[in-house]
């Protein structure tokens, strides 16, 4: 398994969880897990994906969804699990 970190943040708009979610679906990554919520009009969602069936590999999908993000005014990180993990050890 492939598993992929993608964090979204930035102001609260319309569509944010779909545009994110539809490339998903249409690069063959399947959304694990999902976390969102809004605080005082600021959005913030956190995925645990499973980019094994993707054709695209983790760089290519973090560019593509970075792109996204600015197309509707949010910032999205997209990381490799291991990476994420060794990022954020104590």
């Amino acid at each position: 398994m492939k598993k992929t970190i993608i964090t979204v943040t930035g102001k609260d708009t319309v569509g944010i969880i779909a545009k994110i979610c539809n490339y998903l679906a249409e690069n063959s990554v399947n959304i694990e897990d999902i976390s969102q919520t809004i605080l005082q009009g600021y959005f913030h969602m956190m995925m645990i994906t499973d980019a094994s069936k993707a054709s695209k590999n983790t760089a290519t999908l973090a560019e593509e969804l970075q792109k996204v993000g600015e197309e509707i005014g949010v910032m999205v990180h997209c990381q490799r699990e291991d990476i994420f993990d060794m990022m954020h050890r104590v």
